[in-house]
């Protein structure tokens, strides 16, 4: 990590070294301190209950997904109902197998995977943005994006927004579905497409009864999250896909 003039560091929010670096600023709230204290020491029945109502999220914004673009959503609907503290069923994994199975299905080959056949491609270049997005909101409201709740690898600096994350998946997965519907060659990454998926952080999404663009609802999600490691508050604020 290079560190750039005062207090802020360049990173590159992924492994790949996709083109969507940005400033993260090393001190990001006037209690950052005893933020970062509170996420520390947070109980692992805390996290357990934390990755629950992520995943559970997740999975009904996966469901809403498919339904708006009148497929089978019935199998996710009843997993995000199954899914108990610190999702030990994996329910997420089996729900994603089955999302992006039914989603892309008019795609021959494809399969979620980074490596995979185009619109993998996209989909790894709006999740890096997305991710860039929650890290910043994460070091906004006070906390480490480096800590998960679920994540937990020494070499990921952002394991904390990788959890977070994962309920705003489907609304990248929607602006890539409609960029393959609409025919355009997507076999490679080129500067029309990037200019369409760095719109992500201005999408408009639904959060506690509210549109808003969608880093704002970031911010709303991760001081939600502050609250529930404080104490104050047991719940986190995630969007809904409508």
């Amino acid at each position: 990590m290079k560190l750039v003039q005062n207090k802020t560091a360049v990173v590159t929010c992924d492994k790949q070294h996709l083109p969507c670096s940005f400033l993260q600023p090393l001190v990001g709230h006037s209690e950052q301190t005893e933020r970062i204290k509170h996420q520390l020491n947070a109980s692992l029945p805390l996290k357990k209950n934390l990755w629950q109502q992520t995943i559970q999220a997740k999975i009904s914004n996966q469901a809403a997904h498919l339904r708006f673009h009148r497929k089978n959503s019935l199998k996710l609907e009843r997993w995000a109902n199954e899914v108990r503290s610190g999702d030990t069923m994996n329910h997420e994994a089996i729900a994603a197998a089955y999302y992006f199975q039914n989603l892309f299905n008019e795609v021959e080959g494809f399969s979620r995977n980074q490596k995979g056949v185009p619109p993998n491609n996209l989909l790894n270049y709006g999740y890096a943005i997305l991710r860039a997005v929650t890290a910043r909101a994460l070091v906004s409201s006070g906390m480490l994006p480096s800590v998960g709740i679920y994540h937990k690898n020494k070499y990921n600096a952002f394991c904390l927004a990788d959890d977070v994350m994962e309920p705003y998946r489907p609304f990248v997965d929607t602006l890539v579905y409609e960029m393959v519907r609409s025919g355009e060659e997507i076999k490679e990454l080129n500067r029309d497409l990037k200019a369409v998926l760095l719109t992500i952080p201005a999408l408009d999404v639904e959060i506690d009864g509210k549109q808003s663009p969608l880093m704002v609802a970031m911010s709303r999600t991760t001081n939600s999250l502050y609250e529930c490691f404080e104490g104050s508050s047991r719940k986190v604020l995630y969007p809904e896909f409508i």
